[in-house]
């Protein structure tokens, strides 16, 4: 799924930001890889201390990433993750 997707023209040059982060019996997981619009991979990946669900280990790596997209002062961006639930909640379509 898809955050906010915006037409663009040719010249306007976008970054992309892809989440996913599980949480299981082996661990707690989360990574987010940010896509120049040159190609650049900058691969953000940690390992979590705590226990929680899945569902926050969604939000937990779509926070990192986008505070990465911050500091890295982005201005154009797409974030795709697989969580509905997320993604929908970033659009302002779902509440909780």
């Amino acid at each position: 799924m898809v955050v906010l997707q915006e037409e663009e023209s040719p010249k306007e040059r976008k970054w992309i930001m892809l989440f996913d982060g599980a949480s299981n019996a082996l661990g707690h997981e989360i990574g987010a890889i940010l896509i120049s619009p040159e190609k650049q991979y900058i691969p953000i990946i940690t390992s979590l201390c705590f226990e929680y669900t899945s569902n926050v280990a969604k939000y937990e790596v779509c926070t990192l990433g986008l505070q990465e997209v911050v500091e890295s002062k982005v201005k154009k961006f797409e974030v795709y993750g697989d969580s509905a639930l997320v993604i929908n909640q970033l659009n302002g379509e779902w509440e909780t």
